[in-house]
């Protein structure tokens, strides 16, 4: 059969693999929000530790992107933990993912350009990441399904919402 004709084969999409909270780490859930991109956003990370209460973490910026506002939840989230931890972001942006886990040790090499040639979009909020990053002794990336019935991605969600609310009202948080 010629190629053009020639049956295209579908990946099959693996089924999600829920977060397994590790002995001695702290999971951080975010998410980011916008009111239109680019616009007034939000961002949001759920700090949850051992046995202790979630620590609930947003804010907002009168203009911004989505994608700026998922970095700067996770950069927050682990921003709040002590010199040391052992964390685990737990995302549904899969640019953020793919930022941090694939392509990162590529830009860097590269001097923070793309396989194009082409400057790394928010390339200040992925090298503030990768600083803090290095500031603890371990932190691994976990994707769940936006919107997908996960107690936790769903707060994490109201709250960047609600924070990009305020930004477009205006008023002070």
């Amino acid at each position: 059969m010629p190629p053009a004709n020639r049956p295209r084969r579908r990946r099959a999409h693996e089924p999600e693999k829920p977060v397994e909270q590790r002995e001695g780490e702290v999971l951080v859930w975010t998410d980011g929000a916008c009111r239109g991109n680019p616009g007034p956003g939000g961002w949001a990370a759920i700090v949850v530790g051992g046995s202790d209460e979630p620590v609930e973490l947003s804010g907002h910026a009168p203009h911004t992107t989505n994608n700026r506002m998922e970095y700067t939840a996770a950069l927050e989230g682990l921003r709040s933990l002590p010199p040391g931890s052992r964390a685990c972001v737990v995302t549904d942006s899969r640019l953020m993912l793919d930022s941090m886990t694939k392509w990162i040790h590529g830009w860097k090499r590269k001097g923070w350009k793309t396989a194009g040639g082409d400057p790394v979009k928010n390339q200040d909020l992925v090298k503030a990441l990768d600083a803090e990053i290095a500031r603890h002794a371990s932190v691994r990336w976990h994707w769940v399904r936006g919107h997908a019935d996960s107690p936790l991605n769903d707060r994490a969600d109201v709250l960047a919402v609600a924070a990009a609310r305020v930004a477009a009202s205006g008023a002070a948080a």
